[in-house]
């Protein structure tokens, strides 16, 4: 599993032209579930990005997680990120989840996400989104477990 974070200010997803989730200060996921993925992973991943320090403290310093920061989460499932560069000019994504196992997983995280006390918004599983946010710093991590 991959979790694409950014530190936000706001970010919002909007489906056939409605807001469908939208948080103020907190972290965008961008998620993605590749093949072999399991439940272990997935909650792992949840507890890593929960714990992740990316805030900043009184002294300026990123020693704060998103649940101290009292930020919200907003997640985005995002199979690209599994795509496959290293040839050509088109990605592949034959590393990407089977879709229904991956809207399990997604569900998952977020289930997850929730248990241990972060405020989760949500985009569509698969639809098309427009996804707008302010990156804060600009503060963007790669976590994969």
């Amino acid at each position: 599993m991959i979790a694409m974070i950014q530190r936000v200010t706001n970010a919002s997803v909007t489906v056939e032209n409605e807001v469908v989730g939208a948080i103020t200060q907190g972290l965008l996921v961008l998620l993605c579930v590749e093949q072999g993925d399991t439940d272990k992973q997935c909650q792992r991943l949840a507890e890593k990005v929960l714990a992740y320090r990316i805030f900043a403290d009184d002294n300026g310093k990123m020693n704060l997680n998103v649940k101290q920061a009292e930020g919200d989460l907003l997640v985005i499932s995002q199979f690209t990120l599994a795509a496959d560069t290293k040839k050509g000019n088109r990605p592949g994504f034959s590393n990407g989840a089977d879709p229904t196992e991956a809207k399990r997983l997604y569900q998952l995280f977020n289930d997850q996400c929730i248990k241990l006390g972060c405020h989760v918004e949500n985009g569509i599983f698969a639809a098309d989104m427009q996804v707008t946010s302010t990156n804060d710093g600009p503060t963007t991590f790669w976590l994969q477990v």
